[in-house]
């Protein structure tokens, strides 16, 4: 009972007012608790990175590699840090939270007490235990991550980039430390089978060739999304030398999420299309060191899996020539879909019955024995042949407007490779933009004389004398694909000629011509081009053609008739018109100068009327948006000197001159010459 005393009422709370009707406990939840340290606020919204690794109980090795496939990275607090501690890694409490309810990290916990065990067996030399026990680790999958980081389609899309550089990258590299086989191969596996999905999509809009790699830029969409534009970077094929202060094990974990998060989105791509990924690529027989086309294989297998009809046709064509077995089927009722199919077999079984030589077929009517089906198979073989070189209908009727322009870009030509050239991305280019495409060596669809080749790229300074027994075709360098397909407008091939000096290779990404107020005049002279006011053979001499018209010259033959009749004047009479038109031309020129300096007046004061008119906020919006103008104009006059500065040069080359870089130089060495001799004179002794 305390101090209470029997039969006395219970005294009132020291809490609470007397005056107050509201009780203690009220009072104090309307005013707040005293919260205890650490437990609200920045203090406790944020956690340092070793509070992190105590409370989950983990290694900073695996919760860096946890992070990477969860997706938690470190937040910056804002305004002051937490406890006043400067310098550290602070991840947010919910992140932490997250973490520790990750089914991945049990995993984790199980294979460090899996790996004990083996080192234990290993420890006691035995090896066999050892052994047995490290075929029996503990696997995981990283489904249920990708599924929780990218809900909608189009968010896998929107965050493409960096895995498919990532997968890029490690299918150029060697395979040596942390980096195994099976990671460049998986990777090379992935590459081309987004390779194999742009091509046949024509999906890939931009390509610019760098210092760093060729980039590339598709726009993918599918039938639950809009179509989303995805950039990443192909490495150019070299030989790659791995630096040593580069942390290869967070790079090897990135890539394991990309491995998982690549095969949901190529699955999603390729069932939209029909076809079941992955795919089974036959790639032939063949050691470690044999390079294998991917790519092409991938291609092979989509034109295969897309010509459903083709594979219908040889199916039943086959049947019907081999001896016939059952005769109820025959007489059996067909659908109208059955029927219609049967006519489509027809039509294609005369299509390959007239390819079959008349003098075989007289040939095959004296032998009684022979076999009807051979030549009807080699027909048929022939027929499916010239069908998987063209791509199939089922795979661009669902092609957009702009994918089918991009595609009927290079329709009627035939690319030939020689064995200098890159054939990775250019391939990727012109398969997408529909080409046909060969190669100088194994695999390749066409030979080097082939007569249907149009365009056979080559990046020598000179032509070998073996093309010149070739077909009639054109020799062009690698950029007139890139160029062709970023202005997609075939230009001249007469620029890009063997050994001659290419034109600039100007990047699709520039900023358009109204927002960045310069334009390159490569880009001004291929607008020509496409508007049809430069011929196609040389773009200079023919700006010049045209500019002289046949009025011109009429106007030229008129004024030398005037001049004729002009010469039988007095030499007197024309030097007083001289002076007359001189003293014409110079008021007419004083008073241009005049108007204008008066409106140029008259503006300029209207401009500060109207500012002192403005609001204080007005004023400032008028005076950052004037800055920007300037801004941008500096950045325009510093173009256009550039330009100045390059076609001058190349003048100066053209003509023998000397440059003023040059001059200067000379100059100074000059005066510096002058100034030893001076030296020299005054002390009598050399320096």
């Amino acid at each position: 009972m305390g101090n209470r005393v029997k039969g006395r009422a219970k005294p009132k709370s020291q809490k609470a007012a007397s005056s107050s009707s509201m009780g203690s406990k009220r009072k104090l939840s309307r005013m707040g608790k005293k919260q205890k340290s650490n437990h609200s606020g920045l203090d406790a919204t944020f956690i340092n990175r070793s509070a992190t690794l105590r409370k989950l109980g983990i290694t900073l090795k695996d919760f860096q590699r946890l992070c990477i496939l969860k997706g938690v990275y470190p937040r910056e607090p804002r305004g002051r840090t937490p406890n006043k501690r400067k310098g550290l890694v602070y991840f947010h409490i919910k992140d932490v939270r997250a973490l520790a309810h990750e089914p991945i990290l049990e995993k984790f916990r199980e294979f460090k007490a899996f790996m004990k065990k083996v080192r234990k067996s290993a420890g006691r030399n035995e090896k066999d235990e050892a052994a047995r026990k490290h075929a029996q680790a503990p696997t995981y999958t990283l489904h249920h991550l990708v599924k929780e980081r990218y809900p909608r389609f189009i968010d896998a899309l929107s965050d493409l980039d960096d895995a498919l550089t990532l997968v890029y990258l490690f299918a150029a590299l060697p395979s040596q430390g942390r980096i195994l086989s099976r990671i460049t191969h998986s990777a090379k596996k992935l590459s081309a089978a987004w390779g194999a999905y742009t091509a046949l999509t024509s999906s890939i809009t931009k390509s610019f060739i760098s210092v760093k790699g060729v980039y590339f830029e598709s726009a993918v969409s599918s039938d639950s999304c809009p179509p989303v534009n995805i950039r990443w970077i192909v490495p150019h094929a070299f030989t790659q030398h791995l630096p040593k202060d580069v942390d290869y094990r967070v790079m090897v974990t990135f890539f394991e999420f990309y491995e998982t998060y690549l095969g949901f989105v190529l699955y999603k791509l390729y069932s939209d299309i029909g076809v079941r990924y992955p795919l089974e690529v036959d790639l032939g027989s063949g050691g470690k060191g044999l390079k294998m086309n991917l790519l092409e294989g991938y291609l092979n297998v989509l034109t295969v899996r897309n010509e459903e009809e083709g594979k219908n046709i040889t199916s039943v064509v086959t049947a019907a020539a081999e001896p016939k077995k059952d005769e109820e089927t025959k007489k059996a009722k067909l659908t109208k879909s059955e029927k219609a199919k049967q006519k489509e077999l027809i039509q294609t079984v005369g299509i390959a019955l007239t390819k079959i030589n008349e003098n075989d077929m007289d040939e095959d009517e004296d032998d009684e024995d022979v076999k009807v089906s051979e030549p009807l198979k080699q027909a048929l073989s022939n027929l499916a042949q010239e069908q998987s070189n063209t791509l199939p209908s089922s795979a661009t009727q669902d092609l957009s407007a702009e994918a089918e322009q991009r595609r009927r870009l290079f329709a009627n030509l035939t690319f030939f490779f020689s064995r200098e050239v890159p054939r990775g991305y250019l391939e990727l280019v012109s398969l997408s933009y529909g080409a046909k495409v060969g190669w100088e060596g194994e695999g390749s669809p066409l030979s080097i004389s082939d007569p249907s080749i149009t365009h056979h790229v080559v990046d020598r300074p000179k032509l070998l004398p073996i093309y010149s027994s070739l077909p009639s075709r054109e020799f062009v360098q690698p950029q007139w694909i890139a160029d062709c397909a970023n202005f997609k407008f075939l230009l001249p091939c007469s620029r890009y000629g063997v050994g001659i000096a290419l034109p600039p290779h100007l990047s699709p990404w520039s900023n358009e011509d109204e927002e960045e107020g310069y334009t390159p005049p490569f880009a001004k002279e291929v607008e020509r081009l496409k508007n049809g006011e430069i011929g196609t053979l040389s773009m200079e001499e023919t700006v010049k053609d045209q500019n002289d018209t046949p009025v011109e010259k009429d106007n030229e033959k008129e004024d030398s008739d005037d001049d004729s009749d002009s010469d039988e004047k007095t030499p007197n009479d024309t030097k007083k018109q001289d002076s007359d038109v001189e003293e014409e031309e110079d008021e007419d020129e004083e008073n241009a100068h005049e108007k204008s300096n008066s409106t140029s007046k008259m503006d300029e004061e209207a401009k500060e009327l109207a500012k002192l008119v403005m609001s204080k906020k007005a004023t400032r919006l008028y005076g950052r948006m004037k800055k920007g103008q300037s801004q941008k104009q500096e950045r325009i006059e510093i173009l256009q000197r550039k330009r100045r500065e390059i076609d001058e040069s190349k003048d100066m080359r053209a003509t023998g001159a000397k440059s003023n870089k040059k001059k200067k130089l000379e100059r100074l060495k000059d005066e510096r010459k002058d100034l030893e001799k001076e030296y020299v004179k005054q002390t009598g002794r050399n320096r």
